[in-house]
């Protein structure tokens, strides 16, 4: 789905290692290849995704993630799309500047259910390339790196919901129909004084004084403007004192949930014919974003020599070009600046400025 194209970009440390961009603005897109070979859990090795990222288009609105995939033989290419089930989602999705983070989310068979980390990951959203990594497992543990710093660890069952809770609430249990929990109460000796209700909210200003050409007879009966009354303290409301019969908050017993049982499996999400596809399904509102060095290994180790002689081998050059570039960009927009707007220090060519503060009119 949508185009694509094979380029370094705009900016790039080597112009011949070519990654792919999206190419069309406000286009779902879809692409998918094949793995050299599946990667089953049930081997018992670690799974690691690695791949990088490069948003040329200063994004805006749009998901940058890749999508580990099973399926085998039956696996369908031209029907890639959302409904296509996968073991692994993971990368950067970003909309807006409330909305960025590094998606995580790991597919649980037990549960029929593709599960968000709890808590979001950091991502990175400037126009230069950055490395993503995700790390799962055999010990249920998982471990989230950019730019080869890691940003995020913990256990699975901390960090995502494939377990039910170990405790739960007493369903035998509840709050004892006697249970004080008022901390407060309102003094029973504190009596409302006589007359405070007859004390009004407003009175005529006591210093306003009929004006000396008001006619009663054209003007009609003159009265005094009101003002807020000084004695009016608000609907009265009787002191609050210690409540001698709180017992504090009620605390709901807990006892061990029946339905807890861990699983020693939870970092087995490419369980069976294991994974064998690997893609990106996205929507963008602005295209630009760049992908490359794309890897789905069983070893980090072997992922950061991948990455020491691809993605960190270009950073350096990338970086510089892209600094030339915006530098040049710089130059030509002060070029382009009419002189009476250079620094906006001389404002004859606003019209001047007249003695009343204002430009002359134009």
């Amino acid at each position: 789905m949508g185009e694509w194209k094979h380029t370094a970009g705009e900016w790039y440390g080597d112009e011949a290692d070519k990654g792919i961009q999206t190419g069309e603005d406000a286009k779902f897109y879809g692409i998918s290849a094949p793995l050299s070979k599946p990667f089953k859990s049930s081997d018992g090795k670690d799974l690691v995704i690695q791949f990088a990222v490069k948003h040329e288009q200063k994004i805006d609105c749009g998901g940058a993630y890749i999508k580990l995939l099973p399926g085998g033989a039956k696996f369908a290419p031209a029907k890639f799309g959302g409904d296509t089930p996968y073991a692994v989602m993971f990368g950067p999705d970003i909309c807006g500047t409330s909305n960025k983070k590094t998606h995580a989310i790991l597919h649980y068979d037990k549960k029929d259910d593709n599960l968000l980390v709890k808590n979001e990951i950091t991502v990175e959203d400037d126009q230069l390339s950055h490395l993503y990594t995700l790390v799962v497992r055999p010990d249920n543990t998982f471990e989230v790196f950019i730019d080869n710093k890691s940003v995020r660890d913990g256990k699975l069952e901390e960090e995502f919901d494939f377990l039910p809770a170990k405790e739960i609430k007493d369903p035998d249990q509840s709050k004892p129909d006697d249970w004080v929990d008022e901390k407060k109460i309102a003094d029973p000796e504190d009596k409302k004084p006589d007359g405070y209700d007859d004390i009004p909210e407003e009175i005529a200003d006591p210093e306003a004084k009929k004006p000396d050409d008001w006619d009663d007879e054209d003007d009609g009966e003159w009265e005094p403007p009101m003002i807020d009354n000084p004695d009016y303290k608000g609907a009265w409301k009787p002191n609050m004192i210690d409540n001698p019969d709180y017992k504090g908050p009620w605390e709901h017993p807990m006892i061990a949930n029946p339905e807890y049982a861990y699983d020693d499996n939870m970092h087995a999400v490419c369980s069976g014919d294991g994974c064998t596809h690997v893609g990106f399904e996205l929507w963008q509102v602005k295209s630009g974003t760049i992908f490359d060095d794309i890897l789905i290994v069983d070893s980090l180790e072997e992922a950061q020599k991948f990455a020491e002689e691809t993605f960190f081998k270009k950073q350096d050059g990338e970086k510089k070009m892209f600094d030339e570039i915006e530098e040049a960009k710089r130059k030509e927009e002060e070029a382009n600046m009419p002189d009476d707007m250079d620094g906006m220090g001389d404002m004859d060519g606003m019209g001047g400025m007249d003695d009343d503060g204002f430009g002359d009119e134009f």
